[in-house]
């Protein structure tokens, strides 16, 4: 497929690079500094920007899929909204055929009514990017293309590749021990295998151990 990738230089978008060119697929890295993405025959590194929606829609024509792996300063979260209107916005002007999109886990459910972030576990100061991840869930809800959510497990990490894991929904994963954690690794392997073979198009997922 032809994939065009946003944060292709991140924790999480490096390895769902990896996993993609070890597929075989032709990606479009849309970086600020196209010098940090590996040389690779299989990538074409471009300078961009995801929050700037005519960019997004000039990057995207033609592609099969747009993969949003954005991670915005600590201290602007709301800046994650700004990528993923621009992203929606782009994608439908561009013509691209859907939007994957690296999410986060606080809007995932502990209780039936009651998500992470409203828990009380989740530490202050990662409170600003889950609540941006959580209204960014509503905004693609909200769109009329077709998207995929992906939140992660509540711990994601460089790691092991292993190809194990449970996927789920809307509901947090946890393991027998109560702790919900994945590789970056594995969650590359878990969104190029949706990309690949869809089943929750316009629909949110996870993945834990």
């Amino acid at each position: 497929m032809n994939v065009v990738l946003y944060g292709a230089t991140g924790v999480i978008g490096s390895r769902v690079l990896t996993e993609l060119l070890s597929r075989g697929h032709r990606v479009t890295a849309i970086v600020r500094n196209p010098s940090k993405v590996p040389q690779h025959a299989g990538v074409q590194a471009l300078q961009g920007s995801v929050l700037d929606a005519k960019d997004v829609a000039a990057k995207v024509v033609g592609a099969d899929a747009v993969i949003c792996s954005y991670a915005p300063p600590t201290d602007a979260a709301g800046e994650l909204l700004d990528a993923i209107r621009a992203s929606i916005a782009g994608v439908k002007e561009g013509g691209a055929k859907r939007l994957l999109v690296v999410g986060g886990a606080g809007s995932l459910l502990v209780a039936p009514g009651v998500d992470v972030i409203d828990s009380g576990h989740l530490p202050e100061q990662w409170k600003a990017i889950a609540i941006a991840h959580r209204d960014a869930l509503k905004l693609l809800k909200e769109s009329d293309i077709d998207w995929t959510y992906f939140s992660p497990a509540a711990f994601i990490q460089p790691g092991e590749r292993t190809g194990k894991f449970r996927l789920g929904e809307d509901s947090l994963l946890v393991d027998a021990e109560g702790n919900s954690r994945i590789s970056a690794e594995d969650y590359a392997i878990a969104l190029v295998d949706e990309l690949e073979r869809p089943k929750y198009i316009r629909r949110r997922f996870t993945a834990a151990y």
